[in-house]
């Protein structure tokens, strides 16, 4: 999996490549560590092909992370299939999700 970072004026973004799984879920969490006051936290998952209960962890830190630093929190550009797990978790109840 790879993770690009962007800062722009309005959002941090990270948009994931790859496989968000037990293997690579660690590598979002130092990113996630890492991220610092902005107006809102995006991760773009266009590039993502598959995500794990581990992988989904991870982006309830990412939320959590958001709220802490009182930043709007979304995930955006997700596929069919990686969709389909956050729907069958109860998460897309939970998280802003755009572009399914």
């Amino acid at each position: 999996m790879t993770i690009e970072k962007t800062i722009e004026k309005d959002a941090t973004i990270l948009k994931l490549e790859g496989w968000l799984d037990t293997l690579t879920s660690p590598e979002l969490a130092c990113a996630i560590d890492a991220l610092e006051a902005t107006p809102a936290i995006v991760l773009d998952f266009e590039k993502l092909e598959y995500i794990s209960s581990a992988g989904l962890r991870q982006v309830v830190a990412c939320k959590k992370k958001a709220d802490f630093l009182g930043a709007a929190f979304s995930v955006v550009n997700v596929g069919k299939e990686v969709y389909s797990i956050f729907s069958l978790t109860g998460l897309d109840k939970k998280i802003r999700i755009l572009g399914k």
